[in-house]
């Protein structure tokens, strides 16, 4: 069994906590962020900005739900403090992203373009340089929320395994083959 949930989490000067009958509010720099805690998990805040969370019972779920809520909970700290990023590469002839405030058009060689309406929280920007890829930067507190928009926009168009055409997160290592031999 892991032991990620007896590790406690500190906290940063510019990190404020408040917990309510089993919720839990942060709020830092960025946003504020909230969790609701299961009735298995305690949460305890020490004065010196440290958060223990102690499991009541001792069975499977509880033991997994320890963890999870220990990293969730420090992903939330991480998020309000610092922030999340994620960089997604366009690879393919004539593939173009921009975007309108909230709205991400991305032409993907299909027949028309696609609109896609992000989020408040998720900051976006577009680089394109000549001669390399167009390359799409997603910035959030949310480290949910961002990942899940961004594997919304990967599954538009993954990358395939021949030539390497598609969307994909940047420094990914995509797996090639080797096309008909003659």
């Amino acid at each position: 069994m892991s032991r990620i949930g007896n590790n406690p989490i500190f906290f940063p000067e510019n990190v404020q906590i408040e917990i309510v009958n089993n919720e839990i509010f942060i709020k830092g720099r960025l946003g504020s962020l909230y969790l609701k805690i299961p009735d298995q998990i305690k949460l305890i805040f020490h004065k010196n900005k440290k958060l223990i969370l102690i499991r009541n019972q001792e069975d499977k779920k509880s033991k997994s739900l320890h963890g999870l809520y220990r990293v969730l909970i420090n992903n939330m700290v991480k998020g309000v403090s610092e922030g999340f990023q994620k960089e997604l590469e366009l690879v393919g002839i004539g593939y173009k992203v921009s975007n309108y405030g909230e709205i991400l058009e991305l032409n993907l060689g299909f027949s028309h373009n696609i609109m896609m309406k992000i989020p408040k929280e998720i900051y976006m920007e577009t680089k394109i340089e000549k001669g390399k890829n167009p390359i799409l930067i997603l910035k959030s507190y949310d480290k949910q929320l961002l990942g899940m928009i961004a594997a919304k926009i990967r599954s538009f168009r993954k990358p395939e395994p021949y030539k390497g055409k598609g969307i994909r997160y940047l420094k990914e290592n995509v797996r090639r083959k080797t096309g008909k031999s003659v």
